[in-house]
């Protein structure tokens, strides 16, 4: 199996099996940020919590719909930064996001690496970056309900 034919695999297994969907009452009932893309119709509503002393993400999970890319993109975040302190999930989204632009990922990104692939599709960044960059904001300007909408990756 070629990499390209498993990254498909990788994207299309978190894209039928999403790892930490929640239901949008779930998701807005805590700490939440909601991104869209309006250019294609993606809407994802973010939820993380940090733990007690504020550094280290304790629970993370998404609603919303969209496109593959974009669901799997949202599986594959939520799985990553589960457990990771806030500036290394920080981090991991600048090294998506720079991935995503056409530089090959620095460090093991996990099942993210996986996107690589959708680079090579510009209208696509948008839809595997809508989740990362929902994880951004929440960790910079601190979780609460704030809404977004993204043109550009």
């Amino acid at each position: 199996m070629e990499f390209e034919e498993l990254y498909q695999e990788i994207i299309l297994d978190h894209y039928r099996s999403p790892r930490n969907r929640c239901s949008e009452q779930e998701a807005t009932g805590g700490n939440c940020v909601k991104h869209e893309n309006p250019l294609c119709g993606d809407e994802l509503l973010l939820s993380v919590e940090l733990d007690g002393d504020g550094r280290k993400i304790a629970r993370v999970c998404f609603a919303g719909h969209g496109c593959s890319i974009s669901q799997a993109s949202a599986s594959m975040m939520t799985e990553a930064v589960l457990g990771m302190e806030r500036c290394q999930a920080l981090a991991m989204v600048d090294r998506v996001r720079a991935m995503m632009h056409g530089e090959p990922p620095d460090e093991d990104l996990g099942d993210a690496e996986a996107l690589q692939g959708v680079s090579k599709f510009p209208v696509r960044i948008k839809c595997a970056l809508l989740a990362w960059l929902a994880l951004k904001s929440s960790l910079e300007n601190g979780n609460h309900l704030a809404e977004k909408n993204h043109e550009h990756g």
